[in-house]
Formats: structure tokens, sequence, C-alpha cells
């Protein structure tokens, strides 16, 4: 059995302030669900005090992003090996707004890939389609060239500790999401990828969110699907009791 998890990426907001209350009231609101993996990923400079405020709870850490090399003249860079000494247990990396915005290759998004398997540091690895993709008939063709460039000489061992997590662009931040079935046809191709890459053993032990508009109002059926393991949560995740109810979602109803 795959243990759900359920991630929020704060992007760029929140103050020490906001975030160390956030990560507070979270903390209260999902203290009974140890059904769930929760995990919290706010910006660089609140990662500490966050880690102060979920310590000894159900709740995880982790950094929005990474610089896959360990130390030097590097400036404005964050190494694994920094995010593993302030708390953090996971790391983001190959979100769409980091392939966009900052033109990130698959190949870069490998070498961090790498370079956290090598720290032991969990992976939230980020895949998914434009909407132009989509409309083309690309989307398969786009996530197959994800997933065997950014797992590129990432072990079966090491693949213990990835995550995948499909976010199509036109969902996120959009309103739109992607419906059940949508999600599945998705998550089940990526499973069927990692079995070729892998093993079925591998690719049926892997993790595989979904992310892109995830809110309470759809959590629930999204979670009926036999591929999705979980969520990656955006805007949601900036409220307490929203993300609540999206981590808590096999306790409604």
């Amino acid at each position: 059995m795959r243990t759900p998890m359920i991630a929020g990426n704060w992007k760029l907001h929140k103050t020490l302030q906001e975030a160390t209350s956030l990560a507070s009231d979270l903390r209260s609101a999902v203290a009974d669900n140890r059904a769930v993996e929760i995990v919290v990923a706010p910006v660089y400079t609140a990662l500490s005090k966050v880690a102060e405020a979920v310590a000894g709870s159900n709740i995880k850490l982790a950094a929005q992003n990474c610089y896959p090399e360990a130390q030097g003249a590097f400036t404005g860079e964050v190494s694994p090996a920094l995010l593993k000494d302030v708390g953090c247990q996971y790391v983001i990396i190959g979100h769409s707004e980091r392939r966009q915005l900052f033109s990130e290759t698959d190949e870069f998004i490998n070498s961090k890939a790498r370079a956290l398997a090598e720290a032991g540091l969990g992976t939230i690895f980020c895949i998914g389609e434009t909407l132009e993709e989509r409309e083309t008939d690309r989307m398969f063709d786009v996530l197959r060239r994800q997933v065997r460039c950014g797992l590129k000489n990432i072990t079966a061992g090491q693949m213990g500790r990835v995550v995948v997590a499909y976010e199509p662009v036109w969902a996120i931040g959009t309103g739109k999401t992607a419906s059940d079935e949508q999600a599945q046809e998705a998550h089940a191709f990526i499973r069927a990828l990692l079995t070729e890459l892998y093993d079925e053993q591998v690719a049926g032990a892997t993790r595989i969110l979904y992310g892109g508009s995830v809110k309470p109002g759809n959590i629930d059926g999204l979670m009926t699907q036999p591929d999705v393991d979980g969520a990656l949560v955006g805007g949601a995740s900036l409220n307490a009791e929203d993300f609540a109810r999206i981590a808590n979602f096999q306790n409604v109803g």
C-alpha cells in the first residue's frame, strides 16, 4: 500500500511571522491525521522557523528548490546539504514555474535529482504538459521525455525516496482542474513508464501526486482514482482550514 501524501507548496508567500502562524494552525488542524504524509514547503527564509513550528508533529518540511552542487561559488543558490541541515526531508524539483520562468532543462533537473539522491533527501519530482501540448496530442511524448530525462541514473533503490507529481501546466493557478479521469489517465501512463524504466515493484511503490488547482471541493474525487496517491497543493495550502480539509480527505463523508 502506498501512503498518501498531501504536500503544500507555499511558493513566494508568507513572512516569517505569517509562515510560523500558518504552520502552527495547520499542526493543530491535522494533529490526528496519521494515515497521510503531510508536507509543507515554505520559502527559504522561513524554513528554520517552520521547522521549529512543526518539530515533533506529523508534518514534514520541504524546500521548493535546490542547486545541485554541494558548495562553491554559486551566488544565491542553496545546496541539498544546507536544506538537510535546516531540517528539510523533501525538496521539490522540476516545477513548471522553474521550467518556464527560469528556463530549467530536463538535464538540469536531473542533476538536482541525482544530487538529492546522493544527499539522502526525498524528492518531489514535478512533470506536466502545457495546454498546447495536450491539444496537439503531445502530452504523452512530453511526459515520457520528462520522466526518462529527469530520472536518468536514478537507481531503483534511490527511487524509494522519489515522489512524482503530475501537474498539467494548464491547471496550475488557473482554477481549472483535470477531471478525475484525466488525472487517472496521466498517472496510469506515468506508472507504466516507471515499469519500463525499472520494474513493476518500483512502479507500484512510487507515489504519484496530482497538482493543479487542488481544492477542498475536488480532492475527494481525485483520491478515488487508483493511481492518484495524493496532491501537491498550491494556493489552497496557504489557508490552514482548506489545506487541513484536503489532508483529511479520508476522514470526510
